[in-house]
């Protein structure tokens, strides 16, 4: 990798040039663990098609049409089947029977074949009757049999003749092709049938990029194989519509740290609700990036397009690393669980805490973004709260990385980068309320985060952790991004920047149970505001130290 790429992808972004030097990697990674399976898939028995024909398959679809068999190759359900798989005949994975998920090497040489428009004629895994072709849908056959079953595949000019091995009168044919997003679908029932993998369609600078909206594939998880969750017909139209307002947030022709071409991203997997009601939430609960999938991203969908477009940052930062990382070894990591992560509840290694460090920088980058749009006050506090918070948290973080002495020279080489834009947007101005208002919410979060998971110890040694320790609610980090106007509650007093009222209310709050976590945290951060000086300094490096009695409160 030449060092200007390296350079752009150590200051968190990354420009189309060097995100294609990752896919590069990608491919190749792919490849090797490819070439791995196949030389283990050799003994193992199978009633379908041998091995060696489907990689005769691909082979020669690929001589003939090699566009269609490379985004085959690369299409993150590929790298997921691929590690799963493997994982399999190592004996730390579990699944369906063995030869249907080695099996679907078959089923990736027909969709190829489709894809191309090719020949192919293979005998291929069934589940309960279906057969899902990577980044097309699924064809069922009604009256395959439940479970796991064999059927004959056979392509031709695009077109599939899908039949079962077991039942005579199970037969489909069909032109697989995926449909956008917000089309309406005809509902297909009893009969055998086709079921369209449906993708959301955005128009950018850089073309069209139709991108999987994938709710269909048994490999679209992070890890073993899941069952379909199709869904209904106005879930799939708001995602479209929201992706492509949260496109429009991160349409920029320059690259940089916090910025996507949303085209980059090669699925979306649908995760928790298959339909539009109830409502979901503003924010998103639940996004996560394996990196056996690069570029694909399983989320919960919000309320907002402006929370969708943050966690597509979020995310595809994680993509980027964990690509790195298949490239160069970054850190010599123990995976101890002991450091401070400020996104997290829990201890965590340094594997975590780089791709944290990595994921909220781009995060940052995104919110710095936002508050240089902002036309007026409400939004430029919010922007200006995230980018604030975010900002000062992934330095923290940098910090940690920096003085483990587990970098290795690329390692290193990466966090200073991290480093240096970190330090650029530290010096950029903030609205006052919305910087006293990130770093009190920062001290809390730190603060709360001790007294739940660390023992009290004097002196210089290391941390130990409580062996009674819980998963707990961040409840602080997205109240504090506006100021209320009215404040009723503690936290609302010291997020309205009145830390005598917070005090005295965390301490009416502490006379039943002084060392509760959240309250004590709160009258800890409160305090060290009231009297800031040396001895605030140390409350607020150590409190699971402070003791206090009924008496202090």
């Amino acid at each position: 990798m030449p060092n200007r790429y390296f350079a752009e992808l150590a200051g968190g972004g990354g420009s189309p040039e060097a995100l294609a030097l990752l896919e590069r990697g990608e491919r190749a990674r792919r490849l090797l663990l490819l070439r791995t399976l196949l030389a283990k898939l050799a003994a193992l028995p199978t009633p379908l098609s041998p091995p060696a024909e489907a990689w005769r398959t691909l082979r020669d679809t690929a001589a003939e049409a090699p566009d269609p068999v490379e985004r085959l190759l690369l299409a993150p359900q590929t790298g997921s089947w691929l590690a799963h798989t493997l994982r399999r005949l190592h004996d730390s994975a579990g699944g369906p029977p063995l030869w249907t998920e080695t099996g679907h090497l078959c089923t990736l040489a027909v969709t190829a074949a489709l894809r191309a428009g090719t020949r192919a004629d293979l005998l291929v895994p069934l589940t309960d009757g279906a057969l899902h072709l990577p980044g097309l849908g699924t064809a069922w056959l009604s009256g395959a049999g439940p479970g796991p079953t064999v059927g004959r595949a056979q392509a031709e000019r695009g077109e599939l003749t899908l039949t079962s091995s077991t039942v005579d009168t199970a037969t489909l044919t069909c032109r697989p092709t995926l449909v956008p997003a917000a089309e309406e679908l005809a509902p297909a029932v009893g009969a055998s049938h086709w079921i369209p993998l449906r993708a959301l369609v955005y128009t950018g600078p850089s073309g069209t990029a139709i991108i999987p909206l994938d709710d269909l594939d048994p490999y679209r998880d992070l890890d073993e194989p899941v069952p379909a969750a199709r869904l209904d017909a106005d879930e799939a139209a708001a995602w479209q519509e929201m992706f492509e307002e949260a496109a429009a947030f991160l349409s920029r022709p320059e690259p940089g740290p916090g910025r996507l071409d949303p085209g980059m991203v090669r699925t979306v997997v649908p995760w928790g609700r298959t339909s539009v009601n109830p409502p979901p939430p503003s924010d998103v609960r639940v996004s996560a990036t394996s990196g056996d999938s690069f570029g694909a991203m399983v989320i919960a969908r919000p309320g907002s397009s402006l929370a969708l477009a943050e966690t597509l940052v979020h995310e595809f930062q994680h993509s980027k690393l964990a690509a790195l990382l298949h490239l160069f070894p970054l850190l010599d990591d123990d995976r101890a669980e002991r450091y401070y992560a400020p996104w997290r509840a829990d201890p965590r290694h340094l594997t975590g805490l780089l791709h944290g460090a990595y994921a909220f920088t781009g995060v940052a980058g995104f919110w710095r973004d936002r508050l240089a749009e902002a036309r007026d006050n409400r939004p430029a506090e919010e922007a200006g709260y995230h980018f604030a918070l975010r900002r000062l948290q992934s330095r923290l973080v940098v910090r940690t990385l920096l003085t483990s002495g587990r970098l290795t020279v690329q390692g290193r080489a990466l966090v200073t980068g991290l480093a240096r834009t970190l330090d650029g947007w530290l010096r950029e101005p903030v609205p006052q309320a919305a910087l006293r208002r990130a770093r009190t919410a920062a001290a809390l979060h730190r603060t709360e985060w001790r007294l739940r998971n660390v023992l009290p110890r004097s002196g210089s040694e290391p941390p130990r952790f409580r062996p009674d320790r819980t998963s707990w609610p961040d409840l602080r980090t997205h109240a504090f991004a506006t100021g209320p106007a009215v404040p009723r509650t503690a936290d609302e007093y010291l997020a309205a920047g009145h830390p005598a009222a917070a005090l005295a209310r965390y301490g009416d709050a502490l006379v039943g149970d002084p060392a509760e976590p959240h309250r004590l945290a709160g009258w800890i951060v409160a305090r060290a505001a009231l009297e800031p000086g040396r001895a605030a300094r140390r409350m607020l490096a150590r409190p699971e130290l402070l003791q206090p009695s009924p008496s202090d409160c």
